[in-house]
């Protein structure tokens, strides 16, 4: 499988589920990456209607889908109780995986998955499409630079609107389901996104989560605050009970000489605004942002296809990165104490 490719050929996907993510950002993202939608394993009707107008074969089990020797790398976007079934299944096909965050719907179904994965040998990445997001990595250059001194703090805010009509029927409000609510859903972009912007993890952590405004069984907002290994404060904000008109998505890097804030970049779609703030004047310049309108998602399917041929550094995607990310997320919900990182976590860096 490696073998094919190492050529410039585009990469051909197989995607499994196929919901608004993948239908609206995912599949878009990587067509426009150059790459090809060879099929789509879903057991709705109309999703595979979607993925046959698409061009791609649409199939109601994933095993038809993995046995097709076009399908050359998996895109997981199921449901997150659904993701250890598939990437497990496409381990043992010897596919590459790309899976939705979180991993999994709870820690110990990401570990069975991380093991499969290991044991298989298959390259495998997280989907964390924050790390694509072309002001976010205009802001991890500049502050590598310096351009803010001694990173001191990182804030956060990342909510939405999510009320109890829309979740009805959604598997985003259903603990089973989902493994939790704002915190599962909304707080792992934040913490992979300190991981990127600094170079090093989040190691201390501890969160408090409310079911304060909307009528379902998960948290509508969670309030995280955590440290470094080097010492620095991180504090992230999720919420599914922001209204949708307030300054809801909100990027601020704290420095001994100024700070970074961005605004509106968290989120699926490119654009934004990233200013640096002078710590001794106050004075206010934007930030020059390259390729400022690509898709996070097109940026991450091609980093991906890129990584896969061995054109992007080795640990561009992480699995022991990704199963740390989700020993912060258990910790948090108050499951777990939180082990240390392994020894061999440092072969992310």
């Amino acid at each position: 499988m490696l073998d094919a490719l190492s050529t410039t050929a585009s990469l051909g996907w197989g995607v499994i589920g196929f919901g608004w993510v993948a239908r609206d950002y995912a599949v878009p993202g990587l067509l426009a990456a150059g790459g090809r939608l060879v099929a789509v394993a879903d057991p709705d009707s109309g999703a595979r209607r979607h993925a046959a107008a698409l061009g791609a074969r649409g199939q109601a089990d994933m095993r038809a889908l993995l046995a097709d020797p076009e399908v050359q790398a998996v895109y997981v976007a199921t449901p997150n109780h659904l993701h250890r079934a598939a990437v497990e299944a496409a381990a043992g096909s010897g596919k590459p995986v790309l899976c939705e965050k979180p991993m999994a719907a709870s820690l110990d179904e990401a570990e069975a998955m991380a093991a499969a994965v290991r044991r298989a040998g298959i390259p495998y990445g997280t989907a964390f499409d924050q790390r694509h997001h072309p002001a976010h990595g205009a802001m991890r250059d500049a502050i590598a630079g310096g351009a803010i001194g001694t990173v001191t703090a990182v804030r956060i805010a990342y909510a939405c609107w999510v009320d109890a009509n829309w979740a009805r029927d959604n598997w985003r409000a259903d603990p089973a389901r989902a493994g939790g609510g704002a915190l599962m859903d909304l707080a792992p972009h934040g913490l992979d996104l300190v991981d990127h912007l600094l170079g090093e993890p989040v190691v201390d952590i501890a969160a408090l989560t409310q079911r304060r405004v909307q009528d379902y069984a998960v948290d509508d907002g969670a309030l995280l605050i955590g440290r470094t290994a080097s010492g620095v404060l991180v504090q992230i904000h999720v919420a599914y009970n922001c209204p949708e008109a307030l300054p809801r998505r909100r990027l601020e890097v704290l420095g001994t000489t100024g700070q970074f804030l961005a605004e509106r970049t968290m989120g699926q779609s490119a654009g934004g605004t990233v200013t640096r703030i002078d710590g001794r004047l106050g004075l206010r310049t934007p930030l020059p942002v390259p390729d400022a309108g690509a898709s996070p998602f097109a940026r991450q399917m091609a980093a991906f296809a890129r990584w896969l041929r061995g054109q992007e550094p080795a640990q561009l995607f992480c699995l022991e990165r990704d199963i740390h990310t989700m020993r912060l997320l258990a910790h948090a919900y108050g499951a777990t104490r939180l082990p240390a990182r392994a020894d061999g976590d440092a072969g992310c860096r």
